[in-house]
Formats: C-alpha cells, sequence, structure tokens
C-alpha cells in the first residue's frame, strides 16, 4: 500500500500593498508561505514580485512550494496580474513550465 500525500490547502492573505499565499498541511502546525510584493505596472497590467517561498523542514518534500506557485500562477490567469519571479525556486518553475510564460515579466 502507498501512502497518499494530502494536497496542502492554499490560502491569500492581502498584506498591506502586497500578501501571502499560505500552505497549510493536515496533521502539522509548520505552514509554507510564498510573499509577493507589488511592482510596477507593465502595460496597464498589475506586477506582482515573488520575492520569496519558504517551507519548513518538517513539511518538506510534499510539493508544498509547487503548490503554492501553482496557486500563485492560477490567480494570475484569473486576475490578470504578471508576475516577477524574484524568488529563485520561483524562477526555476517557470522555466520549466514554459506554457506559464504569458504571465512572467
Amino acid at each position: 500500500m502507498t501512502d497518499q500525500i494530502a494536497q496542502p490547502t492554499i490560502t491569500h492573505h492581502v498584506q498591506g500593498a502586497g500578501g501571502r499565499y499560505v500552505a497549510a498541511v493536515e496533521g502539522s502546525t509548520e505552514q509554507g508561505y510564498l510573499e509577493w510584493e507589488p511592482g510596477e505596472e507593465k502595460d496597464g497590467n498589475e506586477v506582482r514580485i515573488a520575492a520569496h517561498t519558504i517551507v519548513p523542514r518538517e513539511i518538506g518534500g510534499r510539493g508544498v512550494a509547487a503548490a503554492l506557485v501553482d496557486r500563485l500562477v492560477e490567480d494570475a490567469g484569473r486576475q490578470g496580474f504578471l508576475i516577477r519571479p524574484d524568488c529563485s525556486y520561483v524562477a526555476r518553475k517557470f522555466e520549466e513550465n514554459p506554457g506559464w510564460a504569458e504571465f512572467r515579466v
């Protein structure tokens, strides 16, 4: 029998002019997060700078960071903003997913 890894629950919290995507994993009090800051508009579109992605060791290896980036990109598609991936992990995910190019600044 294989263990199923539960998908994290992702919530978005606006903090001042920026925000934070927070990932909660069932059975753990630790949370991962992706912080974004506002950037300069480009061609009339809002730009969000993906500044940091942090996942505590206790919940690492469960796809938490990837789920955070996925949610950011999903929201970009729904809300029409662009993403500047200053965080190296977010930049790598953009390189691995060429279909996301339309959302990248």
